[in-house]
């Protein structure tokens, strides 16, 4: 097998939370491109609906299921559905996320806490156990947490630090789960992104420019990312070229952690 051969993900199925944008469309595609059939799920039907005809476009299959990862009950349901439909996923790709709110600590409502908890925490954990199961039984999986760079640090003149709560345990359950499937065949690793141009990004830009200005100021590339530079480190983790590579949490941010 050749180096880029290892990369090659043919033969495999990858499902993607919030696949529909951002991240989570630019991994989708990046995998069926190195040859993986994808499901495909997020909670806007229509935006599903043209994501998997991208996928399609790619040369590979595409399942789509309208699902909100963030309610727990309907993540529940959501892996039973996929697992009923395809009972062999090798790669699961927990991506759902996000803020949401600015909202100073004391001044958040518990509610809000626990409802941003299960969006960008709980989920994470119920797919794990639901579709990382069966991969155990197998033998064979990866597992691939989009975390964030607020797991990491604090994130300068922003509320809502449910976010950076979140993801910092995304980062170690990561870890944690990873060390208790190391020999079982199921390896477990998270990417943490900095700033990224997703869609939610580009309408803040928009509403917050000198905020952005200032993020950007801040990283030694002088650049936000796009998205699509995501999809070739998802492909790694993935793939057989990573066969080595479990716990571990890969930074991608343009250097912005650097200082």
């Amino acid at each position: 097998m050749s180096v880029l051969d290892r990369f090659r993900l043919d033969g495999r199925r990858c499902l993607v939370t919030g696949g529909s944008r951002g991240f989570g469309r630019a991994i989708a595609l990046a995998v069926a491109e190195a040859g993986a059939d994808v499901i495909l799920a997020a909670r806007d039907p229509d935006a599903l609906a043209k994501a998997a005809e991208e996928v399609r476009e790619r040369g590979r299959s595409a399942f789509v299921y309208a699902a909100d990862v963030a309610d727990p009950d309907a993540c529940e349901a959501l892996c039973a559905r996929a697992l009923a439909d395809h009972p062999a996923i090798d790669i699961l790709v927990n991506n759902v996320g996000g803020r949401n709110l600015d909202v100073a600590v004391e001044d958040a409502e518990l509610a809000d806490w626990r409802r941003y908890v299960d969006l960008n925490l709980t989920h994470v954990f119920i797919c794990t156990k639901r579709i990382g199961g069966p991969m155990l039984a197998r033998g064979a999986g990866r597992i691939i947490n989009i975390a964030s760079i607020s797991g990491l640090i604090a994130n300068r003149g922003i509320g809502g630090r449910h976010y950076e709560a979140s993801k910092a345990a995304v980062i170690h359950f990561t870890r944690a789960v990873a060390a208790d499937w190391a020999l079982r065949g199921v390896t477990v690793n998270a990417i943490c992104p900095g700033l990224f141009m997703t869609e939610p990004n580009r309408a803040w830009a928009k509403k917050n420019p000198k905020a952005i200005e200032t993020f950007v100021g801040a990283i030694p590339m002088g650049r936000a990312g796009e998205p699509e530079e995501i999809g070739p480190l998802a492909v790694y983790l993935a793939s057989p070229a990573s066969s080595y590579v479990t716990g571990a949490a890969f930074v991608i941010d343009g250097g912005y952690t650097l200082w």
